[in-house]
């Protein structure tokens, strides 16, 4: 019996709190992301009150897939126009229109972080892609380096893997997606106001914490994730010569690529990006 009684005095102080202005405020800042409802990113200009005719494949996503019918709720977005409340129209087995309605959310755009990265096999590049856009890159830029182990990008793949992450964790924007570059050809034409951050286990301070504290970033900031092989010595010497370039740490343990992007990546967001 106490035991209930703490439960429904908890519950009407949790009323009362979500009735003052500040907590209204909070928890719709808490709510702003929709997850219950399917995402998609049109190619299209989205407004309201327009349609946009969906591609076979988006189509066959919503009406086979998840089997929605006409009227059905979606969220549209392009990475432009914001997102959009919208319901599916006209719809057959092979197509379908969705009717846009309200914005609910106006055009978001991500920190000014970069990812520059060696390429990896398929399966492990795409995990990579997808952790990128979740932690809020806003470029993926693939570079060959002396021991990278993937020569060739497929860039439609690595576009179709950071859409999907962008419609699966709730993002708004797209990032751009560029093609592969030499490093050669990428530090010859490196802006020399542009801090570039890359990850090297031989640097000489170990905290990565204390190193990124070391550095400002008021041109925005990239991060470059070498080869599992890791960078040749001319390679780190080329990167030193750079006016604002750090060597960065990610502590006592040597880390795949994949997911020494996810820890670098969560390092410079609460240093300098928007986890601050």
């Amino acid at each position: 019996m106490k035991a209930d009684r703490r439960k429904r005095v908890f519950s009407r102080r949790l009323v009362v709190l979500s009735s003052a202005p500040v907590y209204r405020d909070l928890a719709r800042k808490m709510a702003r992301t929709d997850f219950t409802t399917p995402r998609l990113c049109l190619d299209c200009d989205l407004s309201e009150g327009a349609a946009a005719a969906l591609s076979l494949d988006e189509a066959n996503y919503l009406l086979n897939v998840l089997r929605l019918t006409r009227g059905a709720r979606v969220l549209a977005f392009n990475g432009r126009d914001g997102e959009f409340a919208a319901t599916i129209g006209a719809a057959t087995r092979k197509s379908a229109t969705l009717t846009i309605g309200e914005r609910i959310r106006p055009q978001e755009f991500p920190p000014d972080v970069d990812y520059l990265f060696a390429p990896l096999k398929h399966a492990r590049l795409d995990y990579m892609a997808q952790k990128a856009v979740e932690m809020g890159a806003r470029r993926l830029q693939p570079v060959i380096t002396r021991r990278t182990q993937a020569s060739r990008v497929n860039l439609a793949r690595l576009a179709a893997n950071a859409r999907e992450a962008a419609e699966q964790c709730g993002v708004i924007w797209l990032p751009d997606v560029s093609p592969a570059r030499r490093l050669e050809e990428v530090l010859a034409a490196w802006p020399a106001e542009r801090l570039l951050i890359f990850c090297d286990e031989d640097a000489p301070l170990a905290n990565p914490v204390a190193g990124l504290a070391t550095v400002e970033a008021n041109a925005g900031v990239s991060l470059l994730i070498g080869p599992e092989g890791g960078f040749a010595e001319s390679e780190r010497q080329a990167i030193a010569r750079l006016p604002r370039a750090l060597r960065l740490s990610l502590g006592p343990r040597v880390l795949r690529a994949d997911t020494a992007a996810v820890a670098a990546l969560a390092l410079i967001q609460s240093r300098f990006g928007d986890w601050r």
